[in-house]
């Protein structure tokens, strides 16, 4: 039995039902459950001093493409919108091999969990052909780092010739994808309590997609009780695009295919109308919130006061690390609070109010909040916390539940937990060597981009 004990944590931020917050607690974690909030202090295995510490739920990422965090910053895609971005990517994406996925995601993961995040989602859909496992050289680097990890399995299958955005080299037939959808399901879903893997079924889009890939995907997904997920309602090109081929709004032709429910989330979401987030809330059909990525191509704000006041289920992500440029979701907290501020004004909602779709929201999105996403007794030990004397948190004592996105975090967590495990410790991760694992991701960079 591995056991661990947080000494008397100055402020716990539960975000849990009741909103409650603790003061000078223990928090006591056996086999990687939280076992007792209060006074107890049994003997442990591990012992933190939380006395200067502020204590948060860790933070749940509900999009991400971590395949992408080494073609970010590229010049030539600074400022154009998504189609002309896609379609300048794919020419560097195609080369994809296993090495790069190992790399890939094990930095832009670090940088999550480096920040507070305990559980990943990311929607990998490009799988060129002789490319290597891609899906296990992420659960190699999940594994490594300690992250609670849900793959996908994304796929495209309507190139340029069939009407599609993608080239040739990056799709395959819907009877490869659905045979592999089949394997990457036995291999990594596991549906018990507190499981480190789960995967879903994440057709890419529907301007990359075709109807029988999101038909045949839907009902296989449903057959093995795993979740759905695609990009969605992301820009007002996708929904002409939509108008032009099939004569419907994107989310209708979603509907037909059996796209909605509450095992389903869409990234994005921008453009819905007032119809279609009454649709939404009446299937608690899901939405990530991926601010940053929204911004910075120019597509859109999506409608997050009004989806949360209707009840639409509503995570965080951070999305393809070339749209973002990061992979923190800290920081996506505080620009997702500033944009509805300045969009919505009293509309919009608190810093707490986004601390919560960040944990229990998109915990929620992952259909974990059983598990995930708050702190109390019974649920995973999965938590961050930082040292409150920092001098940049100075004057944040009055207000801690909306303090990370009023001021934010300017450098690494002190302490991140997953499963009872002690991940971050002094702001560095403890599974890797950061600077040996840097040296390497650096030459796999160059190899790739050339």
């Amino acid at each position: 039995m591995k056991t661990l004990l947080i000494k008397n944590v100055n402020t716990v931020v539960s975000c849990d039902a009741n909103d409650n917050i603790y003061k000078k607690v223990n928090i006591y974690c056996e086999n990687g459950l939280i076992k007792s909030i209060g006074q107890e202090a049994p003997e442990a295995d591990e012992v933190i001093d939380g006395s200067k510490m502020i204590c948060y739920p860790g933070l749940v990422n509900t999009h991400h493409h971590l395949y992408q965090f080494f073609s970010r910053s590229l010049p030539q895609v600074q400022i154009i919108e998504l189609f002309d971005w896609l379609n300048t990517l794919y020419e560097i994406w195609y080369g994809l091999i296993q090495d790069t996925i190992y790399y890939s995601s094990i930095t832009g993961m670090g940088e999550l969990v480096k920040n507070g995040c305990t559980t990943i989602f990311d929607h990998h859909y490009v799988f060129p052909a002789n490319s290597g496992d891609l899906i296990g050289a992420q659960s190699q680097a999940a594994k490594e780092l300690g992250v609670r990890m849900h793959f996908s399995r994304g796929s495209m299958d309507l190139s340029k010739k069939d009407g599609g955005l993608p080239p040739d080299t990056v799709v395959q037939t819907v009877d490869e994808i659905m045979k592999d959808s089949v394997e990457l399901i036995e291999k990594y879903q596991d549906n018990s309590f507190q499981s480190m893997n789960r995967i879903a079924l994440a057709p890419c889009s529907p301007f990359s997609v075709s109807e029988d890939l999101l038909r045949e995907s839907a009902i296989l997904a449903r057959e093995y009780g795993v979740r759905l997920h695609t990009h969605l309602c992301e820009t007002i090109d996708e929904e002409n695009y939509m108008l032009e081929r099939e004569g419907v709004r994107p989310l209708a032709y979603m509907e037909r295919l059996g796209w909605v429910g509450n095992d389903v989330w869409y990234a994005h979401g921008i453009h819905f109308n007032d119809e279609e987030l009454k649709l939404l809330a009446e299937t608690g059909t899901g939405v990530c919130h991926c601010p940053i990525s929204n911004m910075k191509l120019s597509s859109g704000i999506a409608r997050i006061p009004e989806m949360l006041k209707m009840g639409i289920p509503v995570g965080l992500g951070v999305d393809g690390s070339a749209s973002n440029d990061g992979s923190n979701l800290l920081e996506e907290l505080r620009v997702s609070y500033l944009l509805h501020r300045l969009n919505s004004s009293k509309k919009a909602p608190s810093g707490y109010d986004l601390l919560k779709v960040a944990t229990i929201g998109s915990a929620r999105l992952l259909g974990r909040d059983k598990e995930i996403g708050s702190i109390e007794v019974g649920k995973c030990a999965d938590m961050f916390m930082i040292d409150m004397t920092r001098m940049e948190l100075l004057g944040c004592d009055y207000d801690w539940t909306s303090a990370l996105a009023t001021v934010g975090l300017k450098a690494a967590v002190d302490y991140t937990i997953v499963n009872g495990r002690i991940v971050v410790k002094d702001g560095q991760l403890t599974g890797i060597d950061e600077a040996v694992i840097t040296e390497k991701a650096a030459k796999e960079i160059k190899r790739y981009l050339a």
